[in-house]
């Protein structure tokens, strides 16, 4: 693989709660494996001149239709690593991730942009113990103990 093959970035994502304390999350799948499609949670990469917190809330708007201002987000609540293939790119990418409350579960992914699209499964609300009992391969893999722990 050469560089042209590897995307360096930022990106901020919200852990996004409904009133029950379930997380969305979408699924997708890389095209060059479409049989081993994942579970992920709102948001994406940083662009110039924003900051992780205000990315994630850009993003939130985007694929979800929720406009909050990056504030409400407050502060980090958890930040890990990934390395993941999509599109035949190894991302390399730090996830800095924020907590939103909903206060109802109706969201519209009518802000996806094309990639998001064209990799897009679907989307659904997961409760902690469903994630824990989950076969399906979501990220962060910490998630169900994350999730357990802020719906509090």
């Amino acid at each position: 693989m050469n560089r042209a093959d590897t995307l360096d970035r930022v990106a901020g994502r919200t852990i996004l709660l409904d009133p029950d304390g379930r997380i969305l999350l979408f699924q997708c799948f890389d095209p060059a494996q479409p049989e081993s499609p994942w579970w992920y949670t709102p948001g994406g990469g940083v662009e110039p001149g924003e900051t992780p917190q205000q990315a994630a809330a850009r993003e939130l708007f985007e694929e979800t239709g929720l406009a909050v201002e990056p504030e409400a987000l407050g502060e980090q609540v958890f930040y890990n690593y990934a390395e993941f293939f999509m599109d035949g790119v190894l991302l390399r990418q730090h996830n800095h991730f924020f907590l939103f409350r909903a206060e109802s579960t109706e969201i519209s992914t009518s802000g996806f942009d094309e990639t998001e699209q064209r990799h897009h499964l679907g989307h659904r609300w997961w409760s902690a113990e469903e994630l824990e009992q989950s076969v399906a391969t979501y990220f962060p893999e910490e998630l169900a103990g994350l999730v357990a722990r802020l719906a509090r």
